[in-house]
């Protein structure tokens, strides 16, 4: 599992000109879900999420999290976090998990972040063609990948 962690002031996805998800101060978290993945990734990569510190504290140092600002996060799938570009000029995205695979873990991940929360996650739609707009906060942005998890 794959996320892009950006940290905003506001962000919104939209589907045909409706809003499906809109948060103010948090996280958008675009993330891709491959076929190895498993629950154990969802929570491992939840809890990473939730626990990230890179809000600014009175000192202005990235010392606080999502809890501590009253943020909320926007989850919206992206299967193109895994495209390989290796050969040629066309992706390919053979290693995203294919929708009966990637729906119920990303159905998985919004219930763990909502309880890791407290708070309604908003998202996007999966499999649709979304427009999302966001103020990046830094910009703060971080990539998190289940597969490093020995390396933090």
């Amino acid at each position: 599992m794959r996320a892009v962690l950006q940290r905003v002031t506001e962000a919104a996805c939209r589907v045909d000109g409706q809003v499906t998800g809109e948060i103010k101060t948090g996280f958008l978290v675009l993330l891709g879900i491959e076929d190895a993945d498993t629950i154990d990734d969802a929570q491992w990569l939840a809890q990473k999420i939730v626990g990230m510190r890179v809000f600014g504290d009175d000192n202005g140092l990235m010392n606080k999290a999502l809890a501590d600002v009253d943020g909320r996060i926007l989850l919206v799938s992206q299967f193109t976090l895994f495209a390989q570009t290796k050969k040629g000029n066309r992706p390919s995205f053979i290693r995203a998990a294919r929708p009966d695979k990637a729906i119920p873990l990303y159905e998985q991940m919004i219930s763990i972040l909502n309880n890791l929360t407290g708070h309604l996650t908003q998202t996007g739609v999966f499999g649709a063609d979304m427009k999302i707009s966001l103020n990046n906060d830094g910009p703060v942005t971080i990539v998190m990948d289940t597969k490093d998890r020995d390396n933090f």
